[in-house]
């Protein structure tokens, strides 16, 4: 069955999976706001969990806004999960009331039990760094874009990464900056930015990202919609508003074939996410942005099976 709260939109989702349920974690504000745009200021991380990935049952708030004058007091925002020995890493994304919510943060909580979350005193770990990344210039872009972060563990045993929507300061400013940023950590704890992870020209932003070992194939998934599509590239959604891309690539960081990436064949999905059902199967998991007329559904679908979509 579809996720849906009768009293609140759900978008961005994450999971984690301790081995005997699936755990989601996903971004809803109250339906009673009426206007969705009004959603991401008042957005507050919400917990499920699923033994099938399709009946979920709802658990309290895993993460809401911080106290008032915090960093993070206004929304919390898109995030992942990565487990180390018996704790749990949340990254997420943060934004602020005295900053009217313009400029985004990255900060971790931690967590034993999937339920139960502990900010980390030294937030917000990580930031947009001027030396490649885009500041708050509302001439070129509406907000700050340092969010979505996907965290995993170096391929090669060299700390740990995290993937960032992030935009360059240089470009056609309004639909060529977007690029996958990037963030290093020894221990999970201490993160330095690090350049971009792809070149920009081809997306405004490149939302929600994820990456997987697929079938011996790295891949990249990012949301978009067509209003910040490249201007060369618009034809790649010439029917939906928005889609969910997969670039294939050579390794978990790169580099990724982001001219040649393809939208998956599900009408509106955004924030896609892959997840390996009980048989081992991947699954994708997004919510609808609804139609031209915008028509916000609020909702997430019900997995489908990715090697159905023939992307690879």
């Amino acid at each position: 069955m579809v996720f849906r709260l009768d009293d609140d939109w759900v978008w961005d989702s994450w999971f984690a999976d301790d081995g005997q349920e699936f755990h989601l974690f996903y971004l809803h504000a109250p339906r009673s706001l009426q206007d969705q745009v009004l959603r991401h200021l008042n957005a507050t991380v919400g917990h499920a969990v699923s033994s099938d990935l399709c009946e979920w049952r709802v658990l309290p708030n895993a993460l809401e806004p911080g106290p008032a004058g915090a960093w993070d007091d206004l929304a919390t925002w898109t995030g992942s999960i990565l487990r180390q020995g018996d704790t749990w890493y949340m990254l997420y994304t943060g934004v602020s009331k005295a900053e009217r919510g313009l400029i985004q943060r990255l900060g971790l909580a931690t967590s034993t039990d999937l339920s139960a979350w502990t900010r980390h005193a030294g937030n917000p770990i990580s930031v947009a760094d001027p030396r490649w990344y885009e500041q708050l210039d509302l001439s070129a872009w509406h907000d700050q874009a340092w969010r979505d972060p996907w965290v995993l563990a170096d391929p090669d045993e060299d700390g740990f990464h995290a993937l960032v929507c992030g935009r360059v300061p240089s470009g056609a400013p309004d639909d060529a900056r977007g690029v996958i940023g990037h963030a290093w950590s020894p221990d999970l704890l201490r993160w330095e930015p690090r350049p971009p992870l792809s070149l920009p020209g081809e997306f405004g932003h490149m939302e929600v990202p994820q990456v997987e070992l697929v079938d011996g194939t790295p891949v990249l998934l990012f949301s978009t919609a067509r209003v910040h599509t490249g201007a060369a590239r618009k034809a790649r959604l010439p029917d939906e508003p928005t889609g969910t891309f997969v670039a294939l690539g050579e390794s978990l960081l790169g580099p990724w074939d982001i001219t040649g990436a393809r939208v998956m064949p599900v009408k509106d999905l955004y924030s896609g996410r892959l997840i390996r059902d009980r048989a081992g199967e991947w699954q994708v998991i997004g919510f609808l942005h609804g139609s031209e007329r915008y028509e916000f559904k609020g909702e997430l679908i019900d997995p489908v099976p990715f090697r159905e979509m023939d992307l690879l």
